[in-house]
């Protein structure tokens, strides 16, 4: 999704007590950053405007999170989001960090230290064109990244509207070694999502009649 410049969001970001500016730093030890360093660490790769992240987090407060993005006016609207869900619950945003970075080089940021243990990929670029496939976050080549920092038995949830992407996405993941839990070609008619959190995509393509497609892999 492209986005207009918004001028407010670096010094905001740089203002932030949730947001980490020099990511590569933390590489193996994301879990000390966070007030409860012993919980669960999860970890969502493209976040955009912080939707789905701010209601996953501030409902799951035994878990840590962390929210990647590549453009600092996505991360600008994700931490205003975050801070506008936490404050509603008058709560405060000690279990999540945001962090600007290029998800093809994550394993610059993250290794076996930091114990991922979930993977969310919520409505990536299809990337449909061959040559730019390699691109796509569910790719082989990008799964064997995160096998660098994922614990065994750590999950991918990859939902999506593209059909040709998650088709792609069922056999890159297999190929890598992971075994898929759970698949559906239409999450809304049947979930498989214990508390399925719908993002501001899927319900845009929900409401043009798209079905959503949706799967759980474990490493």
């Amino acid at each position: 999704m492209r986005i207009r410049y918004k001028k407010w969001a670096r010094p905001e970001l740089e203002a932030s007590k949730f947001y980490i500016d020099n990511p590569e730093d933390m590489k193996g030890k994301w879990k000390e950053q966070f007030k409860e360093p012993e919980q669960p660490l999860h970890l969502e790769l493209g976040c955009g405007k912080g939707q789905f992240i701010s209601t996953l987090a501030s409902c799951n407060l035994n878990i840590n999170y962390i929210a990647i993005d590549l453009v600092d006016a996505m991360l600008g609207l994700a931490k205003r989001n975050i801070e506008a869900v936490y404050r509603e619950k008058n709560l405060e945003p000690n279990n999540v960090f945001i962090t600007r970075f290029d998800i093809e080089r994550i394993p610059l940021i993250l290794d076996k230290k930091d114990k991922v243990e979930r993977i969310y990929i919520n409505f990536c670029n299809p990337w449909p064109k061959g040559k730019h496939r390699k691109k796509r976050l569910t790719h082989t080549r990008q799964l064997e990244k995160y096998k660098t920092f994922l614990k065994p038995g750590g999950e991918i949830y990859f939902k999506t509207d593209d059909d040709d992407l998650f088709r792609a996405s069922l056999g890159y993941l297999e190929e890598s070694g992971f075994t898929i839990l759970e698949k559906t070609f239409d999450l809304h008619q049947e979930p498989i999502f214990e508390n399925n959190i719908e993002t501001e995509h899927e319900k845009m393509f929900s409401e043009q009649g798209i079905r959503i497609k949706a799967l759980i892999a474990k490493y």
